[in-house]
């Protein structure tokens, strides 16, 4: 099955991610119209457009997160990861949830503590043995960049972290099982200043070894972080390509008006 439209391929970089005539709809509304891309491994690709354009819509069908609303639908198309279509009947969601990782808007720490937020996952697999779960607990602290913050008070209560700790925490916690995608759905908008620089750099180091989608709605963010930008409008994608060429030279007029504020 070919890409219908050429401009919404990526280069300089292997697909992890590809889209095909994707259709959704929630009921009789449709809400994402024949998207096609190809999403590159171990680089970070931003969803950007104005609010209800159908983004978050889009970034929950890659873990079927769509799946718990009861009237949500596929009406055509698909979506492979690693070259198996995610949507087949025999997929089991569990386990496709286990390597598409999801950080949420708000910070969602378990009213637990520190330690146990980490070790959930683990322990829902089944692992017990208390060396192993240190060594997950350290490594994956370490690299969401709070092992040095929190080091001293892991048997403390996760609620009481600051709002970028735990966000960092819930970052943490999705990298326990391994995952090798983590979609995150405008994880910086309830952060200071500071608390989304911190966050920001996580991202840039994570890229390393993870595949990592982003919704935001801040421009200058996906400016940044990006290494490629889809702009998406009332549920279609609009235009997608390198961040610098989508912000720089946008080929579509919709993209540019945009990007330049005259609408959205």
């Amino acid at each position: 099955m070919s890409i219908s439209n050429p401009s919404q391929t990526t280069s300089g970089g292997t697909p992890i991610i590809k889209i095909r005539n994707f259709d959704f709809a929630y009921g009789d509304a449709q809400a994402l119209f024949d998207i096609n891309m190809d999403i590159n491994a171990k680089q970070v690709t931003a969803f950007i457009g104005p609010s209800g354009c159908g983004k978050s819509t889009f970034l929950r069908c890659f873990n079927r997160m769509n799946d718990l609303i009861e009237i949500a639908r596929i009406k055509n198309g698909e979506i492979k990861i690693s070259d198996i279509n995610i949507y087949n009947k025999d997929v089991d969601v569990i386990q496709l949830r286990k390597h598409v990782g999801m950080v949420f808007q708000k910070s969602n720490p378990f009213p637990k503590s520190i330690y146990d937020n980490i070790a959930y996952g683990l322990r829902i697999q089944g692992v017990k043995k208390k060396s192993e779960l240190d060594e997950v607990v350290e490594r994956c602290l370490r690299d969401a960049a709070l092992w040095d913050e929190v080091k001293d008070r892991l048997s403390e209560s996760a609620l009481g972290m600051s709002g970028g700790q735990q966000q960092r925490l819930c970052i943490a916690r999705a990298l326990a099982v391994r995952p090798k995608i983590l979609l995150m759905d405008e994880p910086c908008s309830a952060l200071d200043p500071i608390a989304t620089a911190k966050v920001e750099e996580l991202i840039h180091e994570l890229k390393k070894d993870y595949t990592i989608v982003i919704v935001t709605h801040s421009m200058q963010q996906a400016a940044r972080l990006s290494d490629h930008t889809a702009f998406f409008y009332l549920g279609k994608l609009i235009e997608y390509g390198q961040t610098d060429q989508i912000f720089m030279n946008p080929r579509d007029p919709q993209t540019e008006a945009y990007i330049s504020g005259r609408f959205g």
